[in-house]
């Protein structure tokens, strides 16, 4: 198996509000591989997405270690983190985030002008399905093709890894798979390390590895040894 691209030990977070603390994570051990497919599955409240922003450099640990490659994320300035996301991470959130009075290949463009080595705006779109979109504004376009767009803008960069916080959320199925196969598109073509946060226990059958969350902690880890395509998984 490739080099580990992320490895957590011992992750811990904790809100506290006065006298009371909520644990969001507890004690994570985590490896992630180059290339890797991870879908991370789990009620509202069992610490998925707690885990994808530290991964991401968006919030910091209490306790524990938190690592992409030899960057050690947990005593990273802001600065340092601001970096670290603009360098190696694209993120895709439920609800798209596009400029309204942008177009779609301008919202792209917005990222690639910051970028060191952007793939153009348009070949960002094609690579999700939208070359013939690029010059709709996003309330011409379906929740689908917005969330494409907003695909296409994390991955313009050549990020490392993808980090998706429940991307099909806001979908019904039929455009839900769309989504799914753009981003196991990406996935396959440009290696990039992707990392799907879902409800949707189906989706696990799309991923290389998956992590069953529960209260904070990691209460299943499984492998798929037959990957199926998004269009042959059911919702």
């Amino acid at each position: 198996m490739p080099e580990p691209l992320f490895v957590t030990d011992g992750l811990t977070k904790v809100y506290r509000s006065g006298d009371v603390e909520v644990w969001a994570l507890r004690g994570i051990d985590l490896q992630l591989f180059e290339g890797e497919m991870v879908v991370l599955l789990g009620p509202s409240g069992s610490g998925k997405s707690t885990l994808l922003n530290i991964m991401g450099g968006l919030d910091r640990a209490t306790s524990g270690t938190a690592r992409f490659r030899d960057h050690d994320l947990a005593n990273y300035s802001e600065r340092q983190l601001t970096k670290f996301r603009r360098d190696h991470v694209g993120f895709v959130f439920q609800f798209y985030n596009l400029i309204a009075s942008l177009t779609a290949w301008e919202n792209v463009a917005l990222v690639t002008e910051i970028a060191s080595n952007p793939m153009a705006p348009e070949e960002a779109l094609e690579m999700v399905g939208l070359k013939d979109r690029m010059s709709h504004f996003p309330a011409q376009l379906s929740g689908g093709e917005q969330q494409r767009v907003a695909i296409a803008r994390a991955i313009a960069k050549r990020p490392e890894v993808l980090l998706c916080d429940e991307p099909t959320g806001a979908l019904d199925s039929k455009t839900g798979i769309v989504v799914l196969e753009a981003l196991s598109r990406i996935n396959e073509e440009l290696k990039t390390t992707t990392v799907i946060i879902t409800h949707n226990s189906s989706v696990r059958q799309i991923a290389t590895r998956v992590f069953s969350f529960r209260d904070g902690c990691i209460v299943e880890s499984l492998t798929n040894d037959t990957r199926l395509k998004p269009s042959q998984v059911s919702w």
